[in-house]
């Protein structure tokens, strides 16, 4: 079986709700009540780090959103959520996004990419658990993880991690 082509796009401000309900479909409502939310609340996300996807006939299969965040005193992308629409799932729709946001994420500079999630689906980006940086609670300390968009990126950053000022850059 063929699948069917897949369209990205930078989020536009017209995508919104569908985005939010797409969000609410796949984590539920209470998906803001997360220690992750905490770090975006009042900061607004990295414009061209947050995806659409859309089938051939316009419908949302899946987005993805970034925001800057700071693990101690180092700017870092925050990955996430990402979330694809239930009948597309198994499709390499989320890996389309991840692609996408790494690749734009080092051309814009950044050199490291923060998420909090499942290492066995996320190490096939390239992700691997951090230590020494520390989520605010109740997140899992085994779930986060990082990756290297230049070598090396992680070995000596550790730390709180914590929201963005209204100044941050890649570094």
């Amino acid at each position: 079986m063929q699948r069917p082509s897949i369209t990205l796009a930078v989020e536009s401000s017209a995508d919104y709700w569908e985005v939010e309900a797409l969000f609410d479909l796949c984590f539920s409502p209470g998906r803001t009540a997360l220690s992750s939310y905490r770090l975006r609340e009042d900061v607004p996300p990295l414009a061209d780090l947050c995806w659409t996807a859309r089938d051939p006939d316009g419908v949302l299969a899946g987005v993805i959103r970034c925001w800057p965040c700071y693990v101690g005193d180092t700017p870092v992308v925050l990955l996430g959520p990402v979330a694809v629409h239930p009948t597309r799932q198994g499709e390499g729709v989320a890996g389309l996004l991840i692609y996408r946001v790494m690749d734009m994420a080092q051309r814009g500079g950044w050199t490291r990419i923060l998420l909090v999630g499942d290492l066995p689906y996320y190490c096939r980006f390239g992700f691997h658990q951090l230590t020494g940086v520390e989520m605010p609670p109740p997140t899992n300390p085994d779930r986060v993880l990082g990756l290297d968009l230049v070598k090396d990126a992680w070995d000596q950053t550790g730390g709180i991690v914590r929201k963005a000022d209204d100044c941050i850059l890649p570094q």
